[in-house]
């Protein structure tokens, strides 16, 4: 990390990778283009920043969403369960390449098992569409990311449900509580301490996820799928400006420090008022 850091004050190129001493001393010259959004290098940086925040905000939300539906469904007992919770939990288990190249196969356009249901099968759409360049490539990538971080979700939601006493469900059974409201009132309040650990690693995780856009698009990922991970990587070793790359890099990381640090105040002091 100080080597990255002391990068980012360097003009380092490809002309000075076997000599870094012999490096220009850029100053703050690589976070002021970094930044200056009237450029192409700070407009192009933008959109991919805000590209990542929406992408990290839908993967995240959908990712909870599907976490806590399963480990829900989960906590009763009923046959087959044990396979049911094996069967969610292979996303995560299975490595990273071997799922996400699975997924970039089932997405092509022409031989693709996506469009031949949605096309061919079910005649959704009158021509196939392209699922990993342009606007869809956006959402080919929220499906993949939450198919893969959505189990882990479901894990540690499943973990937390298990620590929530009979009792007070029983109690607000007598009370004459429903299902729903017994959701709201039992489960969500005692999942808290578990959800604002969980969002803030899915957050991290998410927002900082590099290979799966790699994987999934290669070295060069789609305008609408740029996401700052990606964008970072083409101006480090696709154009060779490690200088600039390393400036973006810290950005990057004073950024997420920013947030969890508001993020954890924030939740601490909802729990003390709690």
């Amino acid at each position: 990390m100080l080597i990255g850091i002391g990068m980012s004050f360097l003009k380092l190129t490809q002309f000075f990778l076997r000599n870094w001493s012999a490096a220009p001393f850029a100053g703050l010259d690589n976070y002021s283009v970094a930044v200056d959004f009237d450029s192409a290098v700070g407009r192009s940086l933008l959109h991919s920043f805000l590209v990542t925040v929406a992408f990290t905000v839908l993967t995240v939300g959908l990712s909870w969403l599907f976490g806590i539906c399963g480990a829900v469904l989960m906590q009763g007992s009923f046959r087959g369960r044990a396979v049911l919770r094996a069967l969610f939990l292979v996303p995560y288990a299975l490595p990273v390449y071997a799922g996400v190249i699975t997924w970039s196969f089932l997405l092509q356009r022409d031989s693709g098992l996506v469009n031949h249901v949605l096309v061919d099968q079910l005649h959704l759409f009158g021509e196939r569409p392209f699922w990993l360049i342009g606007a869809n490539s956006f959402w080919s990538l929220i499906v993949v990311c939450v198919w893969r971080s959505w189990p882990f979700s479901f894990l540690v939601l499943m973990a937390g449900l298990q620590n929530i006493p009979d009792d007070l469900y029983e109690a607000a059974a007598i009370d004459g509580a429903g299902w729903g409201r017994r959701l709201r009132a039992v489960t969500l309040p005692m999942l808290r301490p578990v959800n604002q650990v969980l969002v803030l690693v899915l957050f991290l995780w998410t927002f900082n996820d590099f290979n799966t856009p790699y994987v999934l698009f290669g070295k060069s990922a789609p305008h609408e799928a740029d996401l700052i991970s990606i964008h970072i990587y083409q101006s480090s070793f696709v154009t060779w400006n490690f200088g600039s790359g390393s400036a973006m890099s810290v950005l990057l990381l004073l950024f997420l420090l920013l947030v969890t640090a508001v993020y954890l105040v924030a939740t601490s002091r909802r729990r003390n008022d709690a």
